[in-house]
């Protein structure tokens, strides 16, 4: 059945029933000619005119033509005759002198009908006067009034409201391009200044269509250009650049015309949830998340092109509007460039097509010189059509290699050089391996950008370990990296640390390839080619040490330096570790993973310092944490017969994992405890190792530990590590490293509820009845198959579990019960959360002490796939 223009249908037809179905068959008959490959720039006109038949029809329907003086706008998106299926319909009802009870009724009777259609309608009642008032005050209402399109009613009220619209009493042009200018910046800060997260937003992303909008918001007020095409026709964009943008803005189209057939509710991001369904209604299809990544791909390639678009010609502007056509003096740099105010400039026209290499000059200059921020509008179109033209890579030519390497030892290229490379391409020009990443997606929630611009950022976080006033966030790093003498070895480790990502393989193994080849290529010795290679084959090795092993075992310590084996390879590893967890994801590095790095670098650099072929002795460093402890003690008024008569209860083990602070801390505690056989619940005041520590002293029950878990889930509190023992009278002495849902330590004032919600949990011998909170969003969209590997140790008494899964509320907690159900002793809990991955290490034994033997661990795997299941069921 076709859909009925609105202009045919009779009154009797304009009632909610007919209308909603000639809305369903129209908006089916759009999806049906998208998928035929109409093409959505005729889509999206052709909406918005069905609108404006639809809206007239209502107009004249609800007699508004009777009324002198009034008529209906269109205004924003709608006003430029953009509509996508879920677009807000947005109107202006100008109107002089009725606003009496009738008209409003009218209106109001108009607008309900058409959110009675489940239309996203905005609208406004107000007269030229108030236009203008409004607008004046108010950016946002300034640009949509700018739009105004007339749809019906009186024309020449519509024609007046356009003549003080466009007078440059409303918005002088200057005003107007310096506020479009703050609210883009503003705009792009919100996503961190980058075209390449991997969740963006289309429409608000920098590249994405609003920069378009900006262009020709700014355009129109200043030049009168009611179109990309007049800008063109003025001289402001070539007929390439006009094409461009054309094309940029048609598959930004489609993607966006896509995403809304998908959604039933307004929005513009483009979620790993839709990101499927999005490039199979597109065509981009492939085993596994091929189609999605040759989508991605391209989409960020786009909102690239529009960024540098929007970059160049808002320059252009910049010098047309607030400096009237006139330029700054050129200051001559040398033979090659000059500068004018703070944008960098070839002085020849055809520079880098003679002479490719010139390129790395320029960005040489510009780290020279901190106060050029950018590239002047020509040499940037010299540029782009230059790195279209190349026939080869600039790594393949001599000259360029000498410069590239240059680049890498300049003490201010990290500042600003290599990210304008980048965004520029120039990257992807002179390394083929950089180009292959360029939008490279990473399926997970662990990252928040793609490959290539999170290896750009590592470099910018490399980049603050130079400045002091970053000591107190990484006091290791700034201690370390100043002192480096080869700083370029580290940052083209920096470079090629995950440039092999999306090749199939272990990324660390072909990238360290890759980074040994680059180094000999540009002249590097084998001694630092090989230190760069180990680096970027075991980028990993730190961060994972530290977070999934127990770094207080000294054999975990003696593995890791012997791996290292020493201090050099110890600093560069720790500055590129540290840089790599704080560019994946800004909410990321924590105090708790300052400090895991931080004890892991150091137990290690005492490793190589006293020589691995001298382990310590565990019993000294019981003996001195014991004697550390005991004078504080002693300082608060205990004797030593009261602490030795404690001490008696516990193992050896207890003062081999606890620092003596922390030993203090709980006799201090439990010497004051009257009831020894009622539980004792401590919450550090101040963080430890980066988090709260909270203390549990009960008699021992099999599901304790669970139970504390999940009480502590059901908190959005997260445990990160977990000492789990008891004392030689069945007491346990549990201690539980924790943070809150924003990764910071425990808030003192909720700490004393927190104590009285953990007193109230039953601590009995039962199962725990596990109460999970709602899995966030993102979660229903991965998943991570439940897996474990037993790992052997060293004496054999003790057995590790790896344990990965998708971290679901009340993974823990059930992990914990699980151990209980089985009869299974649980020793210690390091827990890591990887976006949508946990991956916890656990060490274990049996019931009747030592490791856990074949048959017991195909009980344990088996009990663990099952429950875990049935969390998400």
């Amino acid at each position: 059945m076709k859909y009925l223009s609105p202009l045919s249908l009779s009154d009797t037809q304009l009632n909610i029933t007919e209308l909603k179905q000639q809305l369903t068959l129209f908006s089916q008959y759009q999806i049906n000619a998208f998928h035929q490959h109409k093409t959505v720039s005729d889509l999206v006109l052709e909406r918005s005119h069905y609108f404006d038949q639809l809206l007239s029809r209502l107009w004249q329907f609800f007699k508004f033509d009777d009324i002198a003086n009034t008529s209906l706008i269109a205004v924003g998106g709608y006003g430029r005759g953009e509509l996508h299926p879920l677009s807000d319909i947005d109107i202006l009802i100008l109107t002089e002198n009725n606003t009496n009870d009738a008209f409003c009724q009218k209106v109001g009777e108009l607008v309900t009908l058409l959110w009675d259609l489940k239309l996203e309608v905005g609208h406004s009642v107000r007269s030229i006067t108030e236009c203008i008032e409004i607008g004046q005050n108010d950016l946002t209402v300034a640009t949509n009034l700018q739009e105004a399109r007339y749809i019906s009613g009186n024309k020449e009220l519509s024609h007046q409201l356009k003549l003080k619209i466009h007078s440059d009493s409303f918005w002088p042009s200057e005003s107007f391009y310096q506020a479009k200018i703050d609210e883009q910046k503003k705009r792009h800060s919100r996503y961190h200044d980058t075209t390449y997260n991997l969740e963006p937003d289309i429409k608000s992303s920098p590249g994405g269509l609003r920069d378009i909008h900006t262009l020709s918001w700014v355009a129109r007020r200043h030049f009168g250009a009611t179109s990309l095409l007049e800008m063109s026709q003025a001289g402001f964009l070539t007929d390439a650049e006009y094409r461009e943008l054309l094309e940029c803005q048609e598959f930004l189209w489609r993607i966006r015309f896509a995403l809304h057939i998908e959604l039933k509710r307004y929005d513009n991001r483009l979620t790993f949830g839709h990101q499927a369904s999005v490039a199979e209604h597109l065509g981009f299809i492939g085993e596994g998340n091929r189609g999605v990544e040759r989508m991605m791909k391209e989409f960020y390639r786009t909102l690239r092109r529009v960024a540098e678009l929007n970059s160049m010609l808002l320059k252009i502007f910049d010098q047309a509007i607030l400096h009237q056509g006139e330029q700054d003096d050129a200051i001559i740099i040398d033979d090659d460039f000059q500068r004018r105010g703070r944008l960098i400039e070839a002085r020849k026209p055809a520079l880098f097509q003679a002479r490719p290499d010139t390129i790395l000059d320029m960005f040489l200059l510009m780290a020279n010189d901190s106060t050029i921020d950018g590239v002047a509008p020509p040499t940037m179109r010299q540029l782009r059509t230059a790195r279209r033209r190349l026939n080869r890579f600039l790594c393949e030519i001599p000259e360029a290699k000498e410069k590239f390497l240059q680049l890498t030892q300049h003490p201010n290229a990290l500042n600003n050089a290599f990210s304008s490379m980048h965004k520029l391409g120039v990257l992807s020009a002179y390394l083929p391996q950089w180009s292959h990443i360029v939008g490279q997606m990473q399926f997970d929630l662990f990252h928040a950008y793609t490959v290539d611009e999170h290896s750009i950022r590592l470099l910018k976080h490399i980049n603050k370990f130079s400045d002091t006033t970053n000591r107190d966030k990484h006091p290791i790093c700034c201690e370390i990296f100043p002192k480096i003498m080869k700083k370029e070895l580290l940052i083209i480790a920096a470079i090629f640390h995950d440039i092999a990502k999306g090749r199939g393989g272990d990324h660390s193994e072909l990238g360290a390839v890759d980074a040994y080849d680059f180094c000999i290529s540009h002249g590097l010795s084998k001694p630092e080619a090989n230190l760069v290679s180990w680096l970027v084959k075991s980028h990993l090795l730190m961060s994972v040490t530290a977070q999934r092993r127990d770094i207080y075992d000294p054999d975990v310590i003696t593995e890791f330096a012997k791996q290292v084996r020493d201090e050099e390879r110890l600093d560069y590893l720790v500055c590129l570790t540290v840089a790599d967890i704080c560019a994946t994801n800004p909410d990321l590095w924590n105090s708790w993973k300052r400090s895991l790095i931080a004890d892991l670098y150091n137990a290690t650099q005492r490793a190589l310092r006293r020589g691995l072929e001298n382990p310590p002795d565990l019993r000294d460093r019981i003996r001195h944490n014991q004697q550390m402890a005991s004078a504080q003690l002693r300082s608060e008024g205990f004797t030593q017969w009261e602490v030795d008569a404690l001490w008696r209860r516990f193992k050896a083990d207890y003062f081999l994992r606890h620092t003596h602070k922390q030993i203090a801390w709980h006799a201090s505690h439990l010497l004051r405890h009257q009831d020894k056989e009622k539980s004792l619940i401590l919450i550090s005041k101040n963080a430890s190792r980066g988090g709260t520590e909270i203390f549990v002293y009960s008699k021992d029950q099999p599901h304790l530990f669970a139970t504390v878990a999940a009480e502590l889930d059901r908190r959005s509190i997260t445990i990160y590590d977990a000492q789990v023992m008891s004392s030689k009278d069945g007491y346990a002495l549990d201690t539980f490293m924790v943070l809150d849902q924003n990764d910071d330590p425990i808030d003192e004032e909720r700490q004393q509820r927190l104590i009285d919600q953990l007193y109230d949990v039953k601590l009995n011998d039962q199962a725990t009845h596990i109460k999970t909170r709602r899995p966030p969003r993102q979660l229903q969209h991965f998943n991570v198959k439940t897996r474990m590997e037993f790992l052997p140790t060293k004496t054999g008494k003790r057995t590790l579990m790896e344990f990965v899964a998708l971290d679901t509320p009340g993974l823990l907690a059930t992990v914990g019960a699980t151990f209980a159900q089985l009869g299974i002793n649980l020793h210690a809990a390091k827990i890591t959360t990887i976006g949508e991955r946990a991956e916890d290490l656990f060490i274990l034994t049996s019931d009747v002490g030592g490791r856990l033997d074949d048959e017991k661990q195909a009980e344990l795997e088996l009990a663990l796939v099952k429950n875990v299941a049935r969390l998400s069921s």
